[in-house]
C-alpha cells in the first residue's frame, strides 16, 4: 500500500493517534473489512504516552492483565505492574501483528479538521500542510497527551537543563548534580526514587501532597507465564478477578464515601511506617479528603525521600533564577537541572487542533464552559466525529482500556449505519446531549471527587470534565448499541 497516495482519495475513517485508542479501533476496522482508513500519528513510533513516557521507573498502576486489550491477551508480562518497556513493546506487536503499520502515516500533526456539510466529509489539515478528506473523524489523542508546564515567573531564565517528566532527556547524566523536581503527581513518584540515590541533592518542591498506598506488585515466576500460555483460560480468569476488584473499589468513590475512611487509615499507616521523621511525615499528610485527587501507589517513594540527599519544600515558589528556585521565605534553592513533574494539560480535549463543525462552529468556544460529549463519544454540532476517551470516560478505579472496548463498538456500529443507509452524517441532538450531561454531572457531584479539592480531572472553573461516575460495566452496558433516534440522520 502507497501511504502518499491514500491521502488523495476520500477516506471512509480517518483517525488520530496511535495508542491504544488508535491501534484498537484500527483493529476493529480491519476484522470488519474496512479498509479505508488512515492513522495519522504526530511521532515516529505507536504507543501513544507509553512511548513518551521513558522517564526512570515508568509502569502503569494498573495490573498488567487488565491493561490490555481482552482480544490479545499477553501471558509474558514480567511483572503483575507491567513497567513502561512492555507496554510500550506490546503496542507495538499488536501494530504488528493486526498489520496496522501499512495505515499508519508517521510524523503528521493535525493542525485543523473542518467538516464541510454539502460533502459530509471532514477536511483535515496536518502540520505540513497536506490535506486529507474522510466521512468520519476519530480522535484517538487521550487525555494525557499534552505536558503541562508550571507558571513560574523566570521560569525562561533558568540557565541548567529543564525538561517535562514526558520529554525525559536520555542524554542527560544526573549524577552529581543538583536537581529540583517540580511537582509530586503519578509520574514524579516513580522517577523520584530512581534518581534520588545518582543526584548530589534533590530538591522536591510540593504543593500539595499525595495519599499514597503501597503497590502490589511483583515479578512473575517463569512457570506462572508458561502456565497462563499454556492455558489462556488462566490468564482471562486472572483478568476477571483483577476486573472485580478495581470495580469494586467504586464503591468508596461514589456509592459509600464513608468507605474511604478505611482506605485512608491504610495510607496513613503506610506513611507512619515509612517515615519515621515526624516533621517530615506532617509534611507528607495531604490536606484534602482522600481520593478527590489522584491515589498514588509505591513501595519506593517514602524510602527515597527518607534518603539525606533529598529535601521536601512545602514553601511555595516565589520565582525561578538563573542558578535556582526562590521560595516565598526568601530562600534561594540552588539547583544544576529542573524537572517538572507537573503532568498533563487533561481537560483540553483536542487541542491544539482547531476543529469546526456545522455552520463553522468551533469546538473550542463548544466547550468554552468545559468539555462534554454524548457518551464521551459524540459533540453536538460536529457530525461524524467520534471522540475515543473522550470528556468524562477517565476512571479512578478501573482500566481505561475496558472504556476504549467499550466504545469500539459504538462506533463502529455508527460507522455502518452511515454505510449500510448511504447517510451524509450523522449528529447526536443537542438536547439529548444537554440531557446526558446533566445526568453525569448530577452523578458526580455525589463522588469524592466533587469533596473540595483541586484536581487535573477539573476546568479552572470546577467543572469535572474528565472522571465516569459509575460503574464500567454501566458504561458497556449504555455503549452495547447506538440509539439512532438520538441522532439527526442525514441522507
Amino acid at each position: 500500500m502507497n501511504n502518499n497516495s491514500r491521502s488523495a482519495a476520500p477516506l471512509r475513517v480517518l483517525i488520530i493517534g496511535a495508542g491504544f485508542a488508535g491501534i484498537g479501533l484500527a483493529i476493529k476496522l480491519r476484522q470488519a473489512g474496512i479498509e479505508d482508513f488512515l492513522i495519522l500519528e504526530k511521532a515516529d513510533e505507536v504507543g501513544g504516552c507509553w512511548r513518551e513516557n521513558h522517564y526512570p521507573g515508568a509502569a502503569c498502576d494498573v495490573p498488567s492483565h487488565l491493561y490490555s486489550y481482552s482480544f490479545e491477551p499477553n501471558p509474558h508480562w514480567s511483572r503483575k505492574f507491567a513497567p513502561q518497556a512492555e507496554i510500550f513493546a506490546y503496542l507495538r506487536h499488536c501494530a504488528d501483528k493486526y498489520g496496522i503499520r501499512p495505515f499508519i502515516r508517521f510524523g503528521r500533526e493535525v493542525s485543523e479538521a473542518r467538516f464541510d456539510a454539502a460533502s459530509g466529509q471532514w477536511q483535515v489539515r496536518d502540520a505540513q500542510g497536506e490535506t486529507y478528506q474522510a466521512q468520519a473523524l476519530i480522535s484517538a489523542t487521550g487525555q494525557l497527551s499534552r505536558p503541562q508546564y508550571p507558571r513560574l515567573p523566570g521560569l525562561e531564565t533558568f540557565a541548567g537543563p529543564a525538561f517535562h517528566s514526558a520529554h525525559w532527556r536520555d542524554d542527560l547524566d544526573l549524577r552529581g548534580k543538583r536537581v529540583a523536581v517540580i511537582g509530586t503527581g503519578a509520574s514524579a513518584i516513580q522517577f523520584v526514587p530512581q534518581i534520588a540515590p545518582q543526584v548530589e541533592h534533590l530538591s522536591l518542591f510540593q504543593r500539595s501532597a499525595a495519599y499514597v498506598l503501597p503497590k502490589p506488585d511483583r515479578a512473575y515466576a517463569d512457570w506462572e507465564r508458561r502456565l497462563k500460555a499454556r492455558f489462556p483460560l488462566l490468564q482471562r480468569l486472572d483478568r476477571a478477578i483483577q476486573y472485580v476488584h478495581h470495580e469494586s473499589r467504586l464503591l468508596g468513590f461514589a456509592v459509600v464515601p464513608a468507605l474511604m475512611k478505611l482506605m485512608r487509615l491504610r495510607t496513613a499507616y503506610h506513611l507512619r511506617r515509612s517515615i519515621d521523621d515526624a516533621d517530615l511525615r506532617k509534611r507528607l499528610q495531604p490536606g484534602y479528603p482522600m481520593g478527590c485527587k489522584r491515589i498514588l501507589i509505591s513501595n519506593d517513594y517514602y524510602p527515597a525521600l527518607r534518603r539525606d540527599n533529598v529535601a521536601v519544600v512545602n514553601t511555595p515558589i516565589r520565582e525561578v533564577v538563573a542558578n535556582g528556585i526562590v521560595t516565598t521565605d526568601g530562600h534561594l534553592h540552588e539547583v544544576d537541572a529542573l524537572i517538572y513533574g507537573t503532568g498533563f494539560a487533561a481537560t483540553d480535549f483536542l487541542a491544539p487542533m482547531a476543529i469546526t463543525g456545522l455552520d463553522g462552529r468551533e469546538l473550542n468556544a463548544a466547550w468554552r464552559e468545559g468539555a462534554q460529549a454524548y457518551k464521551g463519544i459524540s459533540v453536538s454540532g460536529f457530525p461524524n466525529l467520534f471522540i475515543l476517551y473522550g470528556p468524562n470516560t477517565n476512571l479512578g478505579h478501573n482500566s481505561i482500556v475496558y472504556m476504549l472496548e467499550s466504545q469500539f463498538p459504538y462506533v463502529m456500529a455508527c460507522l455502518q449505519r452511515l454505510q449500510r443507509d448511504d447517510l451524509r452524517y450523522l449528529d447526536v441532538k443537542a438536547p439529548v446531549q444537554q440531557a446526558y450531561d446533566q445526568h453525569v454531572q448530577q452523578a458526580l457531584r455525589h463522588t469524592v471527587w466533587e469533596k473540595g479539592c483541586d484536581s487535573w480531572y477539573k476546568t479552572a472553573a470546577g467543572r469535572n470534565t474528565n472522571n465516569w461516575p459509575g460503574f464500567t460495566f454501566r458504561y458497556r452496558q449504555q455503549t452495547r448499541t447506538p440509539e439512532f433516534a438520538d441522532y439527526d440522520l442525514v441522507h
